[in-house]
């Protein structure tokens, strides 16, 4: 795929589900990074919910990783996965204060060693956080930029490193949070809408 089609994906994309995310209630960087570990494998509606109650009990790191295991897990039950969430955030929060002296590292390989967080909740973080542009590939952003012609990997580090190639670097940030919602609604994973769908004209459907 040549420069000036990818330039018209991206156009469309940034007319259909515009240039800026809605993001999570946060008030500090460990609050956004514990925010985006609840989201995996849940909704961004069930995260939303739990969030004020969850700050509200815990306003700061040392009451999360001081906190029994069972009162965060109460606080988030309603999310999926949430006994495994919890305890990572505990461990996250404790770690965060005790080796990064209580604000979440700007580096990458930093951020993965933290406990529950992986390439993709690290990117996307450091992303939201700090503005460092990167490419965040979840599901929607692999099968999607595949089915496109974007990338033909089959790992996401490698569709990764595809997409930087193939990206402006100005568009990094936000092609996660687009080809999620084209995902959810248009270009799913069961059967792609492809007569609904506004990339139709480009994609070289690569399923």
């Amino acid at each position: 795929m040549d420069d000036k089609t990818t330039k018209k994906i991206l156009d469309a994309l940034d007319r259909e589900y515009g240039m800026e995310k809605e993001g999570f209630l946060f008030g500090a960087d460990w609050q956004l990074l514990a925010a985006i570990m609840l989201s995996a494998q849940s909704t961004d509606k069930q995260v939303d919910e739990v969030l004020p109650g969850l700050w509200k009990r815990f306003p700061d790191l040392e009451s999360v990783a001081e906190a029994d295991l069972s009162e965060i897990e109460e606080r988030i039950k309603s999310v999926g996965l949430y006994k495994n969430k919890a305890a990572n955030i505990k461990k996250c929060c404790r770690q965060i204060l005790e080796e990064f002296g209580g604000k979440v590292p700007m580096e990458l390989d930093k951020v993965v060693t933290l406990a529950g967080v992986g390439r993709k909740t690290a990117t996307l973080f450091l992303a939201d956080a700090y503005g460092i542009p990167g490419v965040t590939v979840d599901t929607h952003v692999f099968r999607i930029s595949r089915r496109i012609g974007w990338a033909q990997g089959n790992h996401p580090v490698k569709v990764e490193q595809e997409l930087m190639q193939v990206l402006p670097r100005e568009h990094w940030n936000r092609i996660n949070f687009q080809l999620i919602y084209h995902g959810r609604g248009i270009c799913t994973a069961r059967k792609a809408r492809c007569g609904q769908c506004i990339l139709q004209e480009w994609c070289e459907k690569r399923l």
